[in-house]
């Protein structure tokens, strides 16, 4: 059923008023606060990178304040244990004698931002693994479930620097976005510096009210209500094979799937089947903000990059020839653009 136009409006001016609120701190990043804010409402999770300094913990603990929820912090190290993450059994008394009683560890909040992932040992990092795919943990074979919404925004540091492990695949791929933060631009690095280091300070007032994760919860409802036609979906089944070197060629509709040379020279691994939920969910998104109620192809074009980037896992040759995956699946986009 497709939705009311009066909903539509009310989820875009909820959305834009967040996106509001959050940039009254976060300046020069208009661009990466809306693709924050496009993930939460579609339902999954955000990998935020860039070099030290440009804001990436201030933006997620401003998202707490705009939303009104429970927001908690975890500084990843070299020597966090998974147990630090999710929480474990202690030994308590009990009326005639012992027993295990579970403590919560600080997985357990609405908006988790996990600071610098990369630094931790993947053991740790796949604390994460089961919370952001099934919102619940597992200790000691019982499982506790994670109150809605969950959403998890991990910032790393690029991996070159020195005392980081790389993510693995199937970690990565639990993330809907890959963003990149760059440095501000010009004005923007005045303007963060006047608001630095003068006496005022700008403050995020919560958008929604006590209960607004009642409110989030209907706004991600509402994504899954926007239509796509058969004719979109196949430009994402199409996207998603481009990407991947050993599919072969094979018919999509009344259409064929082409495997670009691009693919097969530069592609180890294509995007996983999470990479079209994720242009699907995303453009959703989009066509709402647009205050439509069906996606269109550009809705989807606008989600590809940081819906693919950390899904496609280039080879060593790329590698040599100076080329990095956003390099390389835009290429991809055009050539079955072309194909369209």
């Amino acid at each position: 059923m497709q939705p009311e136009r009066g909903i539509i409006e009310q989820f875009a001016n909820t959305f834009n008023q967040i996106k509001t609120e959050i940039s009254k701190v976060i300046v020069g990043h208009e661009t990466i606060i809306e693709q924050v804010l496009v993930a939460l409402f579609a339902g999954g999770h955000v990998l935020l990178e860039g070099v030290p300094g440009l804001g990436k913990t201030l933006l997620i603990k401003s998202l707490g304040e705009a939303l009104g929820l429970k927001f908690r912090r975890i500084q990843f190290t070299p020597d966090l244990m998974p147990a630090d993450v999710i929480g474990t059994n202690l030994v308590v008394d009990d009326a005639g004698g012992k027993k295990f009683e579970f403590q919560a560890g600080p997985i357990f909040s609405n908006i988790v931002l996990a600071d610098e992932i990369n630094r931790a040992t993947p053991k740790t990092q796949s604390a994460f693994l089961e919370a952001m795919a099934e919102s619940q943990v597992t200790v000691a074979g019982k499982s506790y479930k994670l109150n809605p919404p969950f959403f998890v925004l991990a910032t790393q540091n690029p991996i070159e620097m020195e005392g980081t492990y790389p993510l693995p695949e199937a970690q990565m791929d639990r993330f809907i976005f890959k963003l990149h933060l760059f440095y501000a631009d010009f004005e923007g690095e005045k303007e963060i510096i006047r608001r630095t280091t003068a006496s005022g300070k700008y403050q995020v007032k919560p958008v929604l009210s006590d209960e607004g994760w009642k409110t989030i919860e209907s706004m991600k409802s509402l994504v899954r209500e926007v239509l796509i036609s058969s004719e979109v979906e196949e430009y994402v089944v199409r996207l998603l094979f481009a990407t991947r070197p050993n599919n072969v060629q094979r018919k999509i509709g009344s259409r064929r799937s082409p495997i670009p040379q691009i693919t097969t020279k530069y592609v180890k691994y294509g995007a996983s089947t999470r990479g079209a939920q994720a242009l699907v969910l995303a453009g959703k998104v989009r066509a709402l903000l647009d205050g439509l109620a069906n996606v269109g192809f550009e809705d989807i074009d606008r989600a590809f990059l940081p819906a693919l980037r950390h899904r496609v896992i280039l080879n060593f040759e790329a590698e040599v020839d100076g080329s990095n995956s956003d390099d390389v699946i835009t290429e991809i986009k055009k050539i079955v653009k072309k194909a369209k």
